[in-house]
C-alpha cells in the first residue's frame, strides 16, 4: 500500500506560500483553518485553491502540478436528478368500470353515486365500499 510521505505536504506548502503573498485573504484563511482541522480539502476548495495560487507568482510550477495532480485524481460528484413526482392516489380503473356499469342500468342508484363522487375527488375507497361495489354487479348480473 502507498502512503503519502507526512513531511511533504504540497497543499499546506501552497496555503502557508498564499497566506505570505496574501495575508487579508479570507478565503485562504478559511481553507488553511480548515485544511487543519479536518486534514483534508473537498475537490472544489481545492480547485479554488489552485485557481488562487496561480496568480501569485513565488509559488514553484512543481507544487502547482503536484495540486493540479491532486484534483484530477479526486473523483467527480454529480448529483442524479430527481425522480418525477408521483401522485399521492391511483385510481384504480377496475373500481371505475364497475360504477360504470351499476349507474348505466342505475343512474340514480344513491350509494353508487356517492361513491363515484369520493373515486372522482380521489379519495380511497374502503374496501367494504369496494367489496359493496362488486355485491351490487353480482346483485345486476
Amino acid at each position: 500500500m502507498y502512503r503519502k510521505r507526512i513531511d511533504v505536504d504540497v497543499v499546506m506548502d501552497i496555503l502557508k506560500a498564499l497566506l505570505e503573498a496574501q495575508p487579508h485573504s479570507t478565503f485562504v484563511a478559511s481553507l488553511y483553518q480548515q485544511y487543519q482541522e479536518r486534514g483534508g480539502l473537498s475537490k472544489k476548495q481545492l480547485e479554488g485553491l489552485y485557481n488562487k495560487s496561480l496568480k501569485v507568482k513565488s509559488i514553484p510550477a512543481n507544487k502547482l502540478a503536484t495540486l493540479e495532480a491532486m484534483i484530477l485524481k479526486r473523483p467527480n460528484r454529480y448529483k442524479s436528478t430527481p425522480p418525477p413526482p408521483k401522485p399521492l392516489y391511483e385510481k384504480d380503473e377496475r373500481i371505475g368500470q364497475l360504477m360504470e356499469a351499476i349507474l348505466a342500468k342505475y343512474p340514480q342508484h344513491k350509494r353508487v353515486l356517492f361513491l363515484k363522487s369520493k373515486y372522482d375527488n380521489n379519495e380511497t375507497l374502503s374496501s367494504a365500499e369496494v367489496l359493496e361495489l362488486e355485491r351490487f354487479i353480482k346483485v345486476l348480473k
